[in-house]
């Protein structure tokens, strides 16, 4: 799910996050694919971030957390705005 944030180049991102092993996953991170979208409705760049899972998270357990994901704001004139749309997860 995603929310506008206080500033145009940022968006608030809430995640599900499930550990569907038997074991707790005690780190990884979250890579968020953020298109910065223009006025008329076209895909300019898509930015991708980084930022630490919540961890130790319990084997066959889940969580849900908000990110605040940005990019940095030159990228987002006037009239533009962001959209995340893909995040992935990397277990270690």
């Amino acid at each position: 799910m995603r929310a506008p944030a206080a500033d145009r180049w940022c968006e608030r991102v809430t995640v599900g996050i499930a550990n569907t092993g038997s074991t707790a996953a005690r780190s990884g991170t979250l890579r968020f694919e953020t298109h910065i979208i223009g006025a008329l409705g076209i895909d300019w760049a898509t930015v991708t971030t980084a930022q630490p899972l919540p961890a130790p998270l319990a084997g066959g357990t889940a969580r849900t957390q908000t990110y605040t994901v940005c990019v940095e704001s030159w990228r987002v004139p006037l009239g533009m705005h962001v959209e995340t749309r893909r995040v992935t997860a990397d277990w270690s």
